[in-house]
């Protein structure tokens, strides 16, 4: 997406893996470099940490202890421990930031703010019902957090940005993963959500299939339904049904392009900077917790 804006350089990458890293420098006209040590030795201005769950933290810290702007991959870590510490660096350096959920970026979203802004949400229902991606880390909790912190953290972002943010969580596993090798993720979850507003809200999700079925996110208003996905919004208040289609690819785009004009000092419209993402997490955390406990959960609130 960067190398398609025409006032955007890329610099360097670096990766685990070597040689992916240098395919991936000479895909793009970059350099590959060892670490991210070396990443901040040049005169680059914004770093973007697209790691895996487990591996968040010691990237972040040294990006921001440099003063220099990042995008963060969603999610920001596998429980609360190190994105609480790095949000508080942020906010000590106030570095330029933005995480991944770029659904906040779909026009779809802004529609159905719009038909909202006189009718509050009452009721959500959320589902993230799909495969396994194909990264062999996903399958274990240790490394990916699970379905809900990794994947389904989507719908419970887009849930706080059109309903509010949420109170306490009640969720429940099935304790049984996919048919992985060595798979330790929950096979299938669902969750009651009380919002602070008053408003009630469930989320399902499952990996159990072999082709992604639905993620999106249903709200319910008087006299109004709402049912948002990447790829659009079906809207009803009465009559027909209007359906408004969404290239995903221009939520994508927008969060870049945000990104990229805030480190510019163009404009200010980062929708999720990384403190916004915690809160986020936060819940996605709650969720897990009261999974693995089958107990109720409150949510953190900042």
């Amino acid at each position: 997406m960067l190398a398609g804006f025409d006032d955007v350089q890329l610099v360097c990458v670096t990766d685990v893996d070597a040689d992916r890293a240098r395919a991936f420098a000479q895909d793009h006209e970059m350099r590959a470099v060892p670490g991210v040590a070396e990443v901040l030795e040049t005169d680059v201005d914004a770093v973007y940490v697209c790691v895996p769950p487990v591996a968040h933290g010691s990237a972040e810290e040294a990006v921001a202890a440099a003063g220099r702007a990042m995008f963060v991959e969603k999610p920001i870590g596998l429980d609360c421990a190190v994105p609480e510490r790095i949000g508080k660096l942020v906010d000590e350096t106030g570095v330029v930031t933005a995480v991944g959920h770029h659904w906040r970026y779909s026009p779809a979203v802004t529609w159905a703010r719009q038909a909202l802004a006189d009718r509050p949400v009452r009721l959500a229902m959320g589902a993230w019902l799909d495969k396994v991606p194909p990264v062999g880390w996903w399958v274990h909790r240790d490394r990916s957090g699970g379905q809900v912190i990794e994947q389904a953290i989507h719908v419970l972002d887009l849930a706080r940005v059109l309903v509010g943010d949420v109170a306490e969580v009640h969720a429940f596993a099935d304790g049984k993963p996919p048919g992985e090798p060595d798979a330790d993720v929950d096979g299938a979850t669902v969750v009651t959500m009380r919002f602070t507003n008053g408003a009630v809200g469930t989320l399902a999700a499952t990996c159990l299939l072999g082709w992604k079925h639905r993620a999106g996110l249903e709200v319910y208003a008087e006299g109004l339904a709402l049912s948002l996905t990447e790829d659009g919004l079906e809207l009803r208040d009465g009559g027909d049904p209007s359906v408004r289609p969404v290239d995903p690819d221009t939520a994508k785009a927008a969060a870049d392009r945000a990104f990229v004009d805030a480190v510019l000092g163009r404009r200010d419209d980062v929708r999720t900077p990384y403190c916004e993402a915690l809160q986020t997490h936060r819940l996605a955390c709650a969720v897990a917790e009261s999974a693995a406990k089958g107990v109720p959960v409150k949510v953190t609130e900042a």
